[in-house]
């Protein structure tokens, strides 16, 4: 069963009393580290963001040329023990291996760094009150940490338990640890030369530092291109069940989730249908009639709580710099550059560096894509452009396409870029430098434009096109067709997943400013159908 059908790889599970929490993967987006929760294994809504900013180093502000684009945090293990939630995970741009605690899922959460770098790594609290940490890629090493968690214990135990070939694609990794009727399981992805596609294993022992007996228990493509579900954690209901959320790498809307049966064989673990995904089966509801907030959705800009800053106590449904949850910055935001007017439901947004293009630009809001497909539309007013801004609607990867508003030797003018990298392998260019290529173009008379991208992930489709339109749309803000009304412009743009960014293509609003800063470009009315 696929959840959500948004980007939220890398999942970790746990149930805290009725309750399911779930965090994955955020990378370079700001606030990061989110966690979702539900009453049923299939519903999720938005629980909160473990960190609004985490180093505040240049390359997470997009300071100059810098980034952190396919690096920041991701794999986290979630855990919760004795009356805390513990959230732990590597940032691969300071290479630090971070633990947040809180005894509220909400926050505030206390920020604490365990000495060494533990890759896809997974907590485990023993009954005996002794901690240990599995992680690593191909050798999988566990590791006994001190009771703070602060690094390795002194005298401790710290010995690979797991080792896969080196001619294997992909090594063993991505740990989740676990403790079951006084066995020890260790769940790990890798690929297989023989399959040459992403395969969940388990490997079992007696004892915490014994030897370690391998198996797969999961070897399916649920139909999809022959790309493995794989890895994720294992949760039980309070009456006993157990289930697995996987993820599904499925082009470019990003990693979606996968959640299965899980059912045992005396001591071992079977997922699913002896590994198949089963079509069809039942959750309970460990909350029947809750109503879920959406993970995304239209946004008029007129409701708040809190501000930008972050300052005061802020409900979870706007707990992103201000914004609803749903929004989250590309990078580190810089709050200063952004006004609102609450009253008339705008965003302004005003540059402070120059930039070559979306790439580099500050302050850039974002929100996932939905599998098979999905449509957006925002108004821009673009009056308070200076010569050299770009400002629009992107679908934000590295290979980005946008259509927007430049103005050029003093006039506005409507534009579709695309952005092509050429002969680049699936890791494609973290650190591009090189304007878009402008597709098509056309002046316009007024400052403000409606625009509009529907989105089409359909098998693999992968697709965006792109809408304009002078007037206001007159048509739902939900259930009809966004770009009803609207004019195309420009060809339909391809889109793709690489590894540089290593996250789905999102709808984003920019602005950037390729000759002086200072300029700005106004957001209102953003619709998502």
């Amino acid at each position: 069963m696929r959840l959500t059908s948004m980007d939220y790889p890398d999942p970790d599970v746990i149930r805290v009393g009725n309750t399911y929490y779930m965090v994955s993967t955020t990378m370079y987006f700001m606030p990061g580290c989110e966690i979702l929760k539900s009453h049923d294994l299939v519903n999720w809504e938005h629980a909160s963001y473990v960190y609004e900013r985490l180093d505040s180093t240049p390359a997470q502000c997009l300071e100059e040329d810098t980034n952190i684009y396919g690096q920041g945090m991701w794999a986290a293990s979630l855990r919760y023990h004795d009356g805390l939630f513990y959230i732990c995970f590597v940032a691969n741009d300071t290479h630090k291996t971070y633990l947040y605690t809180s005894p509220d899922v909400r926050g505030p959460w206390t920020k604490n760094c365990v000495n060494g770098f533990y890759h896809d790594n997974s907590i485990l609290f023993d009954d005996d009150g002794r901690v240990y940490i599995v992680y690593g890629n191909r050798e999988i090493r566990l590791t006994e940490l001190a009771p703070d968690l602060s690094g390795p214990k002194p005298g401790g135990i710290d010995k690979v338990i797991i080792r896969d070939s080196d001619d294997a694609p992909l090594g063993y990794e991505g740990s989740h640890f676990y403790k079951i009727g006084g066995k020890y399981y260790v769940f790990v992805i890798n690929i297989p030369r023989d399959t040459g596609r992403r395969t969940e294993s388990c490997f079992i022992s007696d004892a915490v530092d014994g030897e370690y007996t391998g198996f797969k228990v999961m070897d399916d493509d649920h139909g999809f291109h022959g790309s493995g579900v794989a890895q994720g954690g294992i949760v039980d209901t309070p009456d006993g069940k157990w289930y697995a959320i996987l993820f599904q790498d499925s082009g470019a809307v990003g990693r979606i989730p996968h959640l299965m049966p899980v059912t045992w064989n005396g001591d071992k673990p079977v997922f699913g249908d002896n590994g198949i995904i089963p079509k069809w089966f039942e959750t309970p509801d460990l909350n029947p009639g809750y109503v879920y907030s959406p993970l995304v959705g239209s946004d008029d800009f007129k409701e708040t709580s809190g501000d930008l800053k972050g300052e005061g106590d802020i409900d979870a449904e706007y707990d992103s710099f201000g914004f609803k949850s749903f929004w989250q910055f590309n990078h580190e935001p810089k709050p200063e550059l952004i006004d609102r007017d609450h009253e008339k439901g705008t965003v302004r947004i005003t540059t402070g560096k120059l930039s070559a293009n979306v790439m580099q630009a500050v302050n850039t809001l974002t929100q996932r894509t939905v599998y098979p497909e999905c449509m957006a539309r925002v108004t821009l007013d673009g009056s308070g452009l200076k010569d050299g801004d770009y400002a629009g609607l992107c679908m934000l990867e590295s290979e980005y396409a946008f259509i927007g508003l430049n103005r050029h030797n003093g006039q506005l003018r409507l534009v579709m870029c695309r952005r092509d990298l050429g002969d680049v392998d699936f890791w494609g260019e973290r650190h591009d430098t090189e304007p878009p290529e402008i597709s098509a173009e056309m002046p316009v008379s007024g400052d403000t434009v409606i625009l509009g991208v529907h989105a089409d992930f359909t098998d693999l489709k992968d697709e965006a096109a792109f809408y304009y339109s002078d007037a206001e749309c007159n048509t739902p803000d939900t259930g009809a067709d966004c770009t009803a009304g609207m004019i195309s412009f420009g060809p339909v743009a391809k889109l793709k997943f690489r590894l540089d960014h290593f996250t789905g293509v999102r709808f984003a609003l920019f602005v950037y400013s390729t000759a002086q800063t200072g300029g700005y470009a106004e957001f209102s009315d953003f619709v998502r159908c």
